[in-house]
């Protein structure tokens, strides 16, 4: 559910905290076996947690499946397969590790001799815990979104327009579960916001984004 009162909308800041699992896999199948039974907080953070990681420059593919298939086990074929599966499109973590598991298997079909990543690039589970911040900042009124949204952090912008996706009742985030209850003036917003693609960007390309969309649809109303 979202934590924003009534009217009110209270802008949080988080950080994706990663956990060991102590899990590792050298190959196609044994990470097939480890994701049938890992904790669904592994998923999350392998597609999610890449955009709050801090590096040097843009990766070649948006989750770490894809990325350890391409560069751990040399296989282009299913690093392209697993880097176009939006989790977006999924209802919960579950629904995506079947899809995750049935992408393997059938590569796996496809596969006479299973390769073998080095020791040192074999894919290393990791669980994703968020840890909540607050920024002691309530919006009262939709229009201050045109202001704050440009000047949250990126991690913000991830809590609000991506984790919320988990937590509120009907898997929006938090600016249109907030611009819902502010009146109907709001539905045009309400749904370019929802054409806003929340994982093939980075989280500065998101922000950038969701400013344009809100500062365009408050100046179209004051005119």
């Amino acid at each position: 559910m979202s934590n924003n009162s009534p009217g009110q909308f209270e802008i949080k800041d988080c950080a994706l905290a990663a956990i060991g699992t102590g899990k590792r896999a050298a190959n196609l199948r044994e990470v097939r076996d480890i994701l049938q039974v890992i904790h669904p907080g592994c998923i999350y953070y392998h597609f999610w947690g890449m955009l709050l990681r801090p590096r040097f420059e843009n990766p070649e593919y948006l989750n770490d499946f894809a990325e350890w298939a391409r560069h751990g086990l040399h296989d282009q074929r299913l690093a392209e397969r697993l880097s176009v599966i939006d989790p977006t499109e999924y209802s919960d973590l579950e629904a995506l590790r079947q899809e995750l598991l049935d992408v393997i298997e059938e590569r796996l079909d496809e596969t006479e001799m299973v390769p073998w990543a080095k020791r040192d690039e074999q894919f290393h589970f990791i669980r994703s815990q968020i840890v909540v911040f607050s920024t002691h900042r309530t919006l009262n009124d939709p229009r201050e979104l045109a202001e704050a949204v440009p000047n949250m952090t990126v991690s913000s912008i991830f809590y609000h327009f991506i984790d919320a996706r988990r937590r509120t009742e009907n898997s929006m985030d938090d600016f249109r579960e907030w611009l819902g209850t502010c009146g109907d003036d709001y539905s045009p917003l309400i749904s370019r916001i929802g054409l806003v693609d929340p994982y093939f960007a980075t989280l500065y390309d998101l922000r950038s984004q969701l400013a344009d969309v809100i500062q365009s649809f408050f100046s179209e109303t004051a005119s």
